[in-house]
């Protein structure tokens, strides 16, 4: 199973500063049944009590410090980012990590950070979450506060597999490995992001047998970046055309119009993604590609999980 990084008390183990949790459903009920999750709580970690005194970031945004609340003891920022470091390899394994919302040491994005005179903006990122994401910048992280949006967890899900397929691929890289993992995710990528779809093609065509390692970790970076947009309704309509183009010379003038209404009734709304997606199955069901079974964009992981399900 694919490894990936949780805050500890998303799992329901009681950590928090209070003695509780923050089971998540969706981590625990359906996600524990693809991912095998590693849990990290980085206060328990650095050696604070359960319970303990409450955390917020003071000072600057950039590089803010870790206190108690009530100002008492030191500042525990640096204690915090050694423990990603100590770590390092444990967060290597992961494909992904999910962190807790709005915590001073786990959150990803919009953490009170509280200046002097006690005053705060929703503006920070948690010292540890900030930690690993440097230590590993292609790593996919979400908090768990993001993933109640269906198109999020779809760019989140996408975005472990890939990444957890890269690093099998990274350590025996050759350049026709290269060119067939990017056409194996060309059409996922362009339902996410136009511009980085064009953007790593021309980077991919311009490498060679001595250019492959440099180009590859370029590659890769302006993926991930790329698939972190959630994928649009134009996008996905633009892949959904591309793909019917492999079927005009193989399926009925009345099955391209169904299919073709099908794809509009999409893009206008009146569909949902589900509609043109198995039809397209459908009839590649019964007029095989090679090229399009290759792709990730129709399966881009298990059906279980029901993201498309709930995705307009």
């Amino acid at each position: 199973m694919i490894k990936v990084g949780i805050s500890q008390c998303l799992t329901g183990a009681k950590v928090r500063y209070d003695g509780g949790h923050r089971n998540n459903k969706f981590c625990n009920q359906e996600l524990s049944q693809l991912f095998e999750f590693v849990s990290f709580c980085p206060e328990v970690g650095i050696g604070l009590p359960i319970p303990r005194k409450t955390i917020r970031l003071v000072g600057d945004v950039d590089q803010p410090r870790a206190e108690f609340s009530d100002g008492s003891g030191e500042d525990l920022a640096l204690q915090l980012k050694n423990f990603a470091d100590t770590n390092q390899s444990k967060l290597e394994e992961s494909s992904g990590f999910i962190f807790c919302k709005a915590s001073p040491s786990c959150g990803t994005q919009r953490v009170k950070v509280y200046n002097d005179k006690g005053h705060s903006q929703s503006v920070g990122v948690g010292i540890f979450a900030a930690r690993v994401n440097q230590l590993f910048p292609n790593l996919p992280i979400e908090d768990d506060g993001r993933l109640n949006d269906p198109q999020i967890r779809d760019s989140f899900i996408k975005r472990v597999y890939i990444y957890d397929e890269w690093k099998s691929l990274r350590t025996e890289l050759t350049l026709d490995a290269l060119f067939k993992f990017h056409a194996r995710h060309k059409f996922t990528l362009l339902s996410h992001c136009q511009k980085t779809y064009r953007e790593v093609g021309a980077l991919v065509a311009s490498a060679n047998k001595k250019t492959v390692e440099n180009v590859a970790d370029l590659y890769f970076s302006k993926l991930m970046g790329g698939l972190s947009n959630v994928s649009t309704r134009r996008n996905t309509t633009n892949v959904l055309m591309h793909l019917q183009g492999f079927l005009k010379k193989r399926i009925s003038q009345a099955d391209k119009a169904e299919l073709r209404q099908c794809i509009m009734d999409y893009n206008n709304g009146v569909e949902p993604i589900l509609s043109p997606l198995r039809l397209l199955k459908h009839h590649f069901g019964h007029h095989p590609n090679s090229y399009i079974a290759g792709q990730s964009f129709l399966n881009p992981y298990p059906k279980q999980l029901g993201i498309r399900v709930k995705m307009l």
